[in-house]
């Protein structure tokens, strides 16, 4: 018998998604949310505006790697999620995602084109065309960000912490990073299938 787990965070989609799975796969699926039990803390203001998404990455990221730990997803929006040393989730901070402010550039800049993110020929910041000096300006200026949000999150942990990524840029921006220490393509899955077990375990 199928089984399915959902973190999603588009909520208007979840209903669509739940009646799929019990009309095709006859199965109520576990939808990562409020009531949810993570095994973690969540000492955000509010615990209910935390994305499923990064509840899973926290939880998964400390289970493999222990605490305090920082996760940056490379998604719609690029996440940090800070970890306790106990593997409380303590917050994070949200930006816009790569491909979204690539896009934004595109769209409302007329003169310049939509380029392929890579960084630019020979890894030089100074670039000797157009398409170079957007890659350039992409790629480093997120790497400065990167390193830049984790290097204020590590002084408020304390001074260290585990720096992992994921998501479908990691392994590109983690390249270029001083700060990112383990690229793990499957944090999101595998913390998925704990809080599966954790929850179906009764």
């Amino acid at each position: 018998m199928p089984d399915v787990i959902i973190s999603s965070v588009v909520p208007v989609l979840n209903e669509a998604v739940v009646d799929m799975c019990d009309r095709y796969l006859r199965v109520k699926p576990l939808v990562i949310g409020p009531g949810v039990r993570t095994g973690v803390q969540i000492r955000y203001d509010n615990p209910k505006e935390v994305g499923a998404d990064r509840i899973v990455n926290g939880v998964a990221a400390y289970r493999k790697y222990g605490g305090p730990a920082v996760v940056i997803d490379f998604g719609t929006a690029t996440t940090f999620d800070a970890i306790a040393a106990n593997g409380d989730y303590l917050g994070g901070a949200i930006a816009p995602g790569i491909r979204i402010s690539m896009e934004a550039l595109f769209s409302r800049a007329a003169k310049l084109p939509l380029v392929e993110l890579l960084a630019p020929r020979e890894g030089n910041v100074i670039g000797k065309n157009t398409v170079e000096s957007m890659q350039a300006g992409i790629i480093f200026g997120f790497v400065g960000q990167i390193d830049g949000v984790v290097e204020r999150m590590r002084g408020e942990l304390g001074g260290s912490c585990r720096v992992i990524a994921t998501g479908g840029l990691a392994g590109l921006i983690a390249s270029h990073s001083r700060a990112i220490e383990v690229v793990d393509e499957n944090l999101t899955l595998e913390g998925l299938r704990y809080l599966y077990e954790l929850n179906r375990s009764d």
